[in-house]
């Protein structure tokens, strides 16, 4: 009977040192006068027995080993033990029976999965040891068949999940493990890997409503359609992806050696499409759907983790656009996340570490071009990603509440300048200081006592201090943020309302609320465009209505008004002639650091 190496399992190959073998009986006990014989034992012992030879010949078998192997023992003698056992498809397991035999090594021990020539297979555990005298090996054949069954059948119970029989999660992850490792791909294949990260939508309702009985079939029955999705996926390819249940509602196709984004596209728009027909489940008619994380890479380089982490993240960006979709794994955006958690994880502590800065952007009065104030914006330093413009980190602030600790320090870090300037250029009548606040700042913060605390440590009177919250904020504010901005207001304080235009605009709410300006959103001056070639205006008769409209009705309130993103000088005349009353923008300067505006207040800006 011939070996085969065909679904072998790990060999196990176990030496025994030199001194076991001295221990070894060279000489035979026995009573004065009794013959040596031990044929009959050895013919009839029930444990599978035969004598190899130094070159590696049976010269004797017994009928237990004969009939271990589908043979009469008289047709083993001759033949070479390691055909006969398979020990020779094995690198490690030939050289150790090699060594056997030459009398460098007391002993080898592995298990082999044998042929039987009427078809079964059979897994034998061999063990190849020195006869006394040094010339000989006694080779010894243990069927361990029932238990390596019984092994594989408790091994199946661990790695497959009961409620749906697909591959549990470990299991899983030891395939993806092993498809990870160096050198698991052979030239003949791509060296990539994929994986298709599903989740059901809305699956905890069934279970919240019907019952976990009801949501274990709807699980089954799921799992019965993705691996009937993987096995059509599968045609004409090596393998099918391995479809798992990662827990929960969570399942995960596997392709190894994959060959492409096509092909993970094209797996999870298969698996979006099986789940598509309602489910009947003993009468009970359900619809379901899924959202789908596809990663698709090269495997050398990527760990578990790696992996892992990307299906999730895309998984999640699957949810969160919309559900019921896939989503292909972006690099790019990946990068944004990653730095926007970076960013968040290190907002407090860099207010403590000084990294912020403020430039500031004058406010001109239109009718003469004279400086009236200064809006103070703060930039962050930050020492991996460089410097930072507000959009990318305030409403990060706002999430964890930093927005807190780093409003109180922009704070005071402007009245202290504008105090600074006044002391300065006491020539010249004094600039406000405009400052943002975010609502937050209003709930999470006792805003008064921060304002007027600092206004006493700065020495700025309050008239010189104008806090610009956004329309959102203001329209609709009750309770607390209302008594807030009135308190501000009763302080002397002025309370502009910032990006006016843009959101709810209730103009019921402007004579209500404590508000002194109105500062008009960009995208109404965008409208008053110059052609410098055709030397004409082209103004959106709409943007100028509205800002001609918004101009007279804070008037009549008794509120300013300025106008934002001024950049040309025909768009500052034509807001001056319908009476706007400042702007701010690129025409008169870019947000500058504090010696560019005190240099604009020495030569007269005023």
């Amino acid at each position: 009977m011939n070996g085969t190496s065909e679904g072998q399992a790990p060999t196990a190959v176990t030496a025994v040192t030199a001194p076991e073998l001295a221990e070894a009986p060279t000489t035979e006990r026995r009573h004065p006068g009794q013959q040596p014989d031990h044929r009959a034992a050895f013919a009839a012992a029930p444990l599978a027995l035969g004598v190899v030879d130094g070159e590696g010949l049976v010269i004797d078998a017994n009928d237990a080993l004969a009939e271990l192997l589908g043979a009469a023992p008289d047709d083993l003698t001759g033949r070479l033990a390691a055909d006969l056992v398979d020990l020779a498809s094995d690198t490690r397991v030939w050289h150790a029976y090699r060594e056997v035999l030459r009398g460098r090594q007391a002993k080898l021990r592995c298990t082999r999965r044998l042929k039987h020539p009427d078809g079964h297979s059979l897994w034998v555990q061999i063990t190849v040891s020195p006869m006394p005298g040094g010339r000989t090996v006694l080779l010894a054949a243990t069927d361990i068949s029932a238990r390596r069954e019984l092994q594989d059948r408790l091994r199946h119970l661990q790695m497959h999940d009961p409620v749906t029989r697909l591959a549990n999660r470990s299991l899983f992850f030891e395939r993806l493990a092993a498809a990870l490792e160096a050198g698991a791909y052979d030239d003949t294949g791509t060296g990539r890997i994929g994986l298709c990260y599903l989740d059901l939508d809305g699956f905890k309702a069934v279970n919240d409503t019907l019952g976990h009985r009801v949501g274990d079939r709807l699980l089954a029955a799921v799992a019965e359609r993705l691996t009937r999705c993987a096995d059509e996926a599968a045609h004409g390819q090596a393998a099918a992806p391995l479809v798992a249940r990662l827990g929960g509602d969570e399942f995960a196709l596997l392709v190894e050696d994959s060959t492409g984004t096509d092909q993970l596209a094209d797996l999870a728009d298969a698996a979006l499409k099986a789940l598509q027909d309602p489910f009947d489940l003993s009468g009970q008619r359900l619809s379901v759907s899924a959202s789908i994380g596809v990663v698709e890479r090269r495997a050398a380089g990527t760990t578990t983790t790696c992996l892992m982490q990307a299906a999730d993240t895309t998984l999640y960006w699957a949810k969160s656009d919309g559900k019921a979709r896939w989503t292909l794994f972006d690099p790019e955006r990946n990068a944004h996340r990653m730095t926007r958690q970076a960013l968040s994880s290190s907002l407090r502590p860099a207010v403590d570490r000084d990294e912020f800065v403020l430039d500031y952007q004058p406010l001109v009065r239109l009718e003469d071009g004279g400086v009236r104030g200064v809006e103070a914006l703060v930039r962050w330093q930050h020492p991996q990603f460089g410097l930072l413009t507000p959009n990318r980190f305030i409403g990060l602030a706002e999430e964890d509440g930093s927005i807190v600790q780093l409003g109180r320090w922009v704070l005071r870090t402007a009245c202290r300048q504008a105090r600074q300037w006044q002391l300065d250029h006491p020539e010249r009548p004094p600039v406000f200081m405009s400052v943002n606040v975010a609502v937050r700042q209003v709930w999470d913060s006792d805003l008064v006592a921060d304002v007027a605390d600092i206004l006493a440590e700065t020495g700025l009177a309050p008239e010189l201090l104008q806090l610009e919250l956004t329309e959102s904020a203001v329209m609709g504010s009750a309770g607390r943020p209302l008594q807030a901005l009135q308190s501000l207001s009763d302080m002397g304080v002025r309370i502009a309302i910032d990006d006016f235009g843009t959101g709810y605009s209730n103009l019921a709410y402007l004579s209500r609320l404590p508000v002194s300006v109105l500062k008009l959103d960009g995208s109404f001056v965008r409208g008053f465009q110059y052609d410098a070639e055709a030397g004409e205006a082209h103004i959106n008769p709409a943007d100028e209505v509205i800002v001609e409209a918004l101009v007279q009705l804070a008037h009549r309130l008794g509120l300013t008004v300025t106008a934002e993103c001024v950049e040309t000088t025909s768009q500052a005349a034509r807001l001056r002639r319908i009476g706007c009353d400042t702007g701010q923008g690129w025409l008169y300067s870019r947000p500058v650091a504090p010696d560019h505006i005190s240099a604009l207040l020495g030569a007269g800006a005023g």
